[in-house]
């Protein structure tokens, strides 16, 4: 490939990375490698294996190539061209240039998430996206469900080191067909590394706040086998009282590989998180602290070409010890939660398309000392226990016309907590006037069930609800892409009409929190971004690019005049700018500012007295990393929060200011 050839957005190096795989809902998207945080569109693919950014050829476009990327932005295999969803794709080296400790620091940087920091560095965040709550944001890992029906404060506690990502994949708005009612708002797939890169893997860092972490990763390969094991140990004394923790994590995956494609991947994690929680679910107690754990441990298949079979059997186990002040009875809830599933997919590639058929059968259960109704028989800490179990079937079919795609679904779904069957439709249409520019339009609507938290929670400071009603939505979607190798622009619109959007409200600082249905609860959104690669213009340049990108959305709701805990606490403005470029042989920097503007209001305490209600200020955040590679070492600094900048993401809950760190990387 020489200096001069042109590049156009169809044309694509043939090679592919991992994705979502939880139902097989696999297309291609294209994606510029280079870019930060790129929204990136559904096309064909065949291939499934990773590779590595030193594979990559280096042309003009060097590390800025346009490859194809697996995402599951479809329920089917769908061609760039002829796909309306869309994704941003986070890939392995932006998530090596980032000044991160974890999944929740990373997904900041994305400007159509939300990230309501509790405890930073991993501890506990809620994610969302589009203005939906943690609880309306399906999760996963390697294509399985990871989301947590106790409470989506805990959906993100998986077992895994920011080192075995291979990249992160975030569809934007409803997505109950492709990964059923926890995808309210959208959803998270971190998909980890399979191939053997490095026989040994290890990491130290050190940091402000008695920082300290280490990890270390081992992976071995054959012709019909891969597999990988890394651990890891993250620890802090907090940059505030009660804001300590300590973080440990095992994950252990092997892929067999059989005849062609075929393929089985098995996969096994464990993570214990102790961590002091100051005034994360009241400031009347400061003093919080929680130890949780969990397990997980999954089987999924691919085999077939033409007709694709892919059979998913997993099991994910939660612990969660809450401790309304800390060492002491008082408040304390002890909680264990278990999600068995077993998902079956048929695809079939025919001259009219591409048809798949698919169920799912899921049960959810918890047994608790104060979630769920009494039963007959306690055992130890456990008084009460609920169980609920779902049964989905979804039938999707893809048809493609030159530069026109049409897509259309359905999910149908029954809930043992629920009468009847009940039916979620989508369609998308996409059409592309030239190589360059892409249009797309999506419909869809979606479900989601109370949590367990919202149905049984009740306690000094809240009050649940067993009679909530599950919520519902119906979404429309409009995007435009004008993609170059030097430039991609990026404007997507949508519109969301809620009904029965659960929340937790109160009519006074002294009341109770309560779990309430909103009657209707509307949105109103647009993303715009850009990327500018310029090495396909100035080849001197090579390894610098700049990004930016705004979310805006509107809310209307019915709030009757309550103070809300969430729904109405949404983000309306955020500003994401990346820049990555080097500064001398292997010294490289990575820029990252972020602005943003949260409406709604908190009520400020003080020593415990209620200062009444505040709203949120804006506020803005710059982070560095600079990073310095030779032979088989990599040496970080990381400054977050360079400016020392008090913000809250949630109220009374200070985040932390200036943060210094640094660390060193050792690849066999």
């Amino acid at each position: 490939m020489n200096k001069t050839r042109t590049f156009r957005f169809r044309r694509f190096a043939r090679k592919a990375y991992s994705a979502f795989s939880s139902m097989h809902r696999v297309v291609n998207i294209g994606v510029v490698a280079g870019c930060m945080l790129t929204f990136a569109h559904a096309t064909r693919t065949a291939a499934q294996t990773s590779v590595a950014p030193d594979e990559l050829p280096t042309d003009s476009l060097r590390e800025e190539v346009l490859d194809e990327v697996t995402v599951t932005a479809s329920h089917l295999e769908t061609p760039l061209s002829e796909t309306s969803k869309i994704v941003t794709v986070i890939n392995r080296k932006e998530i090596e240039q980032a000044p991160v400790r974890s999944i929740q620091d990373l997904l900041v940087y994305a400007a159509n998430v939300d990230v309501i920091q509790r405890g930073g560095h991993g501890v506990q965040s809620d994610i969302s996206i589009r203005g939906g709550s943690a609880d309306q944001t399906a999760v996963l890992l390697n294509g399985v469900n990871f989301s947590n029906p106790h409470t989506g404060h805990y959906s993100f506690d998986l077992p895994i080191n920011l080192s075995d990502i291979e990249r992160i994949e975030i569809v934007h708005g409803p997505s109950a067909l492709i990964y059923g009612s926890s995808a309210f708002s959208g959803g998270i797939n971190i998909i980890t590394k399979q191939k053997p890169e490095t026989p040994l893997y290890l990491a130290a860092e050190a940091g402000m706040h008695a920082l300290r972490g280490v990890e270390a990763r081992s992976s071995l390969g054959a012709a019909r086998a891969v597999s990988s094991l890394s651990v890891g140990h993250r620890a802090s004394d907090g940059y505030i009282a009660g804001s300590d923790y300590h973080i440990w994590n095992a994950f252990w995956q092997t892929r067999l590989r059989f005849s062609g494609d075929d393929r089985l991947d098995l996969q096994a994690g464990y993570e214990n998180k102790h961590y002091g929680a100051n005034t994360f679910y009241t400031a009347l107690f400061p003093d919080q602290y929680e130890r949780t754990s969990a397990w997980t441990a999954s089987v999924k298949g691919a085999f077939g070409r033409a007709l694709k079979v892919v059979p998913i059997l997993y099991w994910n186990r939660h612990y969660d010890q809450f401790d309304l002040i800390k060492n002491t009875d008082r408040g304390r809830n002890f909680h264990r939660g278990d999600t068995y599933g077993a998902n079956l997919i048929f695809q079939y590639t025919w001259g009219g398309g591409v048809t798949s058929l698919g169920g799912e059968l899921r049960r959810e259960e918890i047994v608790s000392s104060k979630l769920g109704t009494p039963m007959a028989t306690p055992n130890g800490h456990y008084t009460r226990s609920d169980a609920r179990t779902i049964v989905s079937a979804t039938a999707e079919h893809t048809w493609t016309w030159q530069r026109w795609a049409a897509s259309a679904g359905v999910m149908m779904q029954h809930n043992t907590l629920l009468d009847g069957v009940r039916f979620y439709p989508s369609v998308g249409l996409a059409y592309r006037p030239t190589d360059a520019l892409k249009l797309n339009a999506t419909w869809s609507r979606s479900t989601r069930m109370p949590t367990f938290t919202d149905l049984y929670y009740t306690t000094e400071t809240h009050t649940a609800n067993v009679g909530l009603k599950p919520e519902r939505s119906e979404s429309v979607d409009l995007g435009i892409t004008y993609t170059q190798p030097a430039l991609t622009l990026r404007l997507v619109g949508y519109l969301m009409w809620g009904r029965d959007v659960i929340d937790w409200v109160r009519d006074s600082g002294t009341a109770k929190w309560a779990s309430w249905n909103f009657t209707e609860l509307n949105k109103q959104g647009l993303e715009l971004g850009a990327t500018f690669r310029p090495s396909a213009i100035w080849p001197s340049m090579r390894g610098t690019t700049l990004s930016v990108d705004y979310a805006r959305m509107n809310q209307t709701c019915d709030s009757h005049g309550l103070e809300s805990r969430y729904s109405l606490n949404y983000l309306r403005d955020k500003v994401t700018i990346g820049l990555q470029h080097p500064i001398y042989r292997g010294l490289t920097a990575s820029w990252h500012f972020r602005a943003q503007k949260r409406m709604g209001n908190y009520r400020r305490y003080e020593n415990k007295k209620d200062m009444g209600l505040e709203p949120y200020p804006a506020f803005s955040t710059l982070d560095l990393k600079l990073n310095y590679a030779i032979r088989r070492f990599d040496f970080h600094l990381d400054l977050n929060n360079i400016f020392n900048v008090t913000y809250y993401d949630i109220g009374n809950v200070p985040q932390p200011g200036f943060w210094l760190m640094g660390g060193v990387a050792f690849r066999l």
